[in-house]
């Protein structure tokens, strides 16, 4: 979160103006040089600026402007801000510590081969590195190739589970929607009422007919052993 002084030549103007601290104590105060501060002093500077207080916006108080004008080597403290503004995000490439920088290559391997579906602005994105470089490992081009070995850049530290996370998503989101896969078999609930095919009854009347041979096969044979039987006796 930022918290930096507002319009610090403005504010210079007002505190030369309105209070009888120092110009060293101005200069720091407002990140100015002190030659600077006895210029806009002299009216050499700042011309046409008008001053800004900085007590009315929050970012001082009286008490410290009393405590300054009451001892020349006290540093002003800005304030506590009640609103903090959140830094603006600087566009590029993440910046990637020096340290962990020779792990770029094995993470990028490991999106490559883990999320095909990531394009080369989102993983450069994530770790921080160039278009180039991606392609050649892609291509199996890269000078190290044969010696890089996929790592998670989550557990590198190069980048977080939500970031990952949020552009895998994203990348399914604009990804086109799969191919039919081909005809499947339909459920049976579907299939009880379907009319049955000339195929089907021919089909059918043949089981029937087998059923009626076996039994009649059956029955000649418990004929025959009975005959045998009474032949015997």
């Amino acid at each position: 979160m930022a918290n930096t002084l507002l319009m610090p030549k403005a504010t210079a103007v007002w505190l030369v103006d309105n209070t009888a601290l120092t110009f060293d104590q101005i200069a720091e105060f407002c990140r100015l040089h002190p030659l600077e501060v006895s210029a806009i002093a002299d009216g050499d500077a700042a011309q046409g600026i008008k001053g800004m207080d900085p007590v009315m916006t929050g970012q001082l108080t009286r008490e410290e402007i009393a405590k300054g004008e009451a001892d020349s080597n006290h540093k002003l403290k800005l304030s506590e801000p009640k609103v903090r503004v959140p830094e603006a995000k600087r566009k590029g490439p993440r910046y990637t510590p020096l340290s962990k920088r020779q792990d770029r290559p094995n993470a990028i391997l490991w999106l490559v081969r883990h999320h095909p579906e990531l394009k080369d602005a989102q993983i450069s994105r994530l770790v921080g590195t160039t278009k180039s470089t991606i392609e050649q490992i892609r291509n199996r081009t890269h000078w190290n190739s044969a010696n890089l070995v996929p790592m998670d850049p989550v557990t590198l530290g190069l980048c977080s589970q939500i970031d990952l996370d949020m552009e895998v998503g994203r990348a399914a989101r604009n990804a086109p929607p799969a191919a039919p896969t081909g005809d499947t078999l339909l459920p049976a609930s579907e299939t009880e009422d379907l009319p049955v095919s000339e195929t089907g009854r021919q089909e059918a009347r043949e089981e029937e007919e087998k059923e009626l041979d076996a039994d009649a096969v059956f029955a000649k044979l418990s004929s025959l052993k009975s005959e045998r039987n009474d032949d015997e006796d």
